[in-house]
C-alpha cells in the first residue's frame, strides 16, 4: 500500500555521531527519555519512552523564524525521524470528527463495504480489509483502512496515467448515500495536515540548504505543492477478545509491522481508543508507536493528542542526500484484560511527490540498494511500482 512494509531495517546511518558525541550536530533524542520504561516481554525486556521534538504552530507559519535546530534534532542524522506541531488551530475538532466516523464506516454491511473497494488500485482507494499481510505472511484482519485523496477527487482524466498508476491516479470512492459526512470530515482533516506539512517542508528546505546546494524548483516544499497524489488513510483497529491479545500481545509490532514510509512526509494523528462506543484512555501504556534508532535501539515515541506528528519518508532522505532521515517504525497493540473489546482509530496523510515527478538518486544509495537506482533518474510513480513489485509480487 502507500506505506511500504519492510521486513528489513534501513542500514545504520551516521553511526559516527553516536560514537563521537562531541561531534554530534544536535542534542541526542535520548535527552528527552521519560523516567519510566515499558515491559516488552515476560523476560522483562524494556524500551525507553521518548517525547517528540515539538514546534509551535506560531513559529512554523513564520518563515522568518529559524527552525534549523529543531529540524535537525527531529529529522536529522541523529534524530528519530519524527517531530510534532503543537497548537494548530482547528485540529483537535477535525481529528475528533473524523476518528469518530471510523467505527461507523467499519460497521457498515459487508455488501456496502464491498462497493467501496477498488482492487484495480491494489486497494489504495476506498475500503481495504484483509488485503495486506502481516510479517507472519497471514492476512491482516486486525484493521480496516479507508484511502482517499483529500485534495482531488479525480487527480487526472488521462487514461494512460490511470492505467499506468492506478494506485495514484484513480478516483476517490465515497459512501455518499450511507455515510455522507465522511467525505467532509476526511477532506477537512487531510487538507489541514497537508497545509501544516507544506509549512514544515519550507523549514526543512532551509535546513538542508545550509549543507548542500539546492534548486528551489526541486525543494520539498515545491514538490509537495505541485503533487496531485497525496493520500489519506483512515485506520480502524477492530476490538479483539482477550485471547487474541494473549496470542500476539508480546510482539512489539503486533498491530502494524516494521516498515519505513517511502514517500516524502507522513502526517499522523494521535490514536483514539473507544470501549463500548465511549472514548477512553489507551488501556496499555506499552501500546503505541515504536521507532528503531540509528544505533539499533528501539524506543516508544509519544506526542500529544492535540499535536500533528510528521515522519520523514525514504524519498525525502534520498533527495536530501541524508540530511533528513527516515526511520523504521511499527505499532504495538495493547494487551491485557483492560484491552479486551477496545477499538482504535487513527489517521495518516502520506504526502508524496507527483507520479510524474523526476527523482534524481545519489551515487551513494543505501536505501533499496538491490533496485540498483544509484545515479539514476526515474519518476516517482516508477519508483513506487518497483517497491510494490518488491513487496507484493510474491504475496
Amino acid at each position: 500500500m502507500i506505506s511500504i512494509l519492510c521486513l528489513r531495517y534501513i542500514s545504520q546511518v551516521h553511526k559516527f555521531f553516536h560514537n563521537n558525541p562531541s561531534c554530534s550536530p544536535s542534542p541526542s533524542p535520548f535527552n528527552r527519555i521519560t523516567s519510566h520504561t515499558m515491559s516488552c516481554s515476560r523476560q522483562t525486556a524494556a524500551f525507553p519512552t521518548v517525547r517528540t521534538v515539538t514546534i509551535p504552530y506560531s513559529d512554523l507559519k513564520d518563515k522568518n523564524v529559524d527552525l534549523s535546530m529543531k529540524i535537525e534534532e527531529g529529522f536529522g542524522p541523529n534524530g528519530l525521524g519524527i517531530l510534532s506541531i503543537t497548537d494548530v488551530p482547528g485540529f483537535p475538532s477535525l481529528r475528533r470528527n473524523l476518528l469518530h466516523l471510523s467505527s461507523r464506516l467499519a460497521s457498515l454491511p459487508e455488501e456496502k463495504k464491498k462497493e467501496l473497494e477498488d482492487p484495480n488500485s491494489r486497494y489504495n482507494f476506498g475500503w481495504s480489509h484483509g488485503k495486506e499481510k502481516l510479517e507472519s505472511g497471514k492476512p491482516d484482519l486486525f484493521k480496516g483502512s479507508f484511502y482517499a485523496n483529500p485534495v482531488l477527487n479525480v487527480p487526472t482524466t488521462d487514461p494512460q496515467c490511470i492505467q499506468r498508476y492506478p494506485h495514484y491516479c484513480g478516483s476517490n470512492i465515497w459512501p455518499d448515500s450511507i455515510l455522507p459526512e465522511l467525505e467532509i470530515a476526511f477532506k477537512g482533516l487531510g487538507k489541514l495536515i497537508l497545509d501544516v506539512g507544506v509549512m514544515l517542508a519550507y523549514h526543512c528546505d532551509q535546513y538542508v540548504s545550509k549543507g548542500m546546494k539546492t534548486n528551489k524548483n526541486e525543494s520539498l516544499e515545491q514538490i509537495l505543492l505541485r503533487s496531485r497524489c497525496h493520500k489519506g488513510r483512515l485506520l480502524y483497529y477492530f476490538p479483539a477478545q482477550k485471547r487474541e491479545y494473549i496470542q500476539d500481545g508480546h510482539s512489539v509490532s503486533s498491530w502494524c509491522g516494521w516498515h519505513t514510509d517511502h514517500g516524502s512526509l507522513t502526517g499522523l494523528t494521535c490514536a483514539m481508543f473507544k470501549g463500548d462506543g465511549v472514548e477512553i484512555p489507551c488501556p496499555d501504556s506499552a501500546a503505541g508507536l515504536y521507532i528503531k534508532t540509528r544505533t539499533d535501539q528501539i524506543v516508544k515515541v509519544i506526542y500529544g493528542e492535540d499535536e500533528i506528528a510528521f515522519q520523514v519518508g525514504e524519498t525525502t532522505e534520498i533527495l536530501s542526500r541524508g540530511y533528513l532521515c527516515a526511520t523504521p517504525h511499527c505499532v504495538r497493540a495493547p494487551k491485557g484484560q483492560e484491552a479486551s473489546g477496545v477499538d482504535r482509530s487513527t489517521f495518516a496523510l502520506f504526502m508524496q511527490p507527483d507520479w510524474d515527478e523526476m527523482l534524481n538518486f545519489p551515487d551513494d544509495m543505501h536505501i533499496h540498494e538491490e533496485l540498483m537506482l544509484a545515479n539514476c533518474s526515474i519518476k516517482f510513480g516508477e519508483y513506487t511500482e518497483k517497491l510494490l513489485d518488491k513487496y507484493y509480487s510474491q504475496t
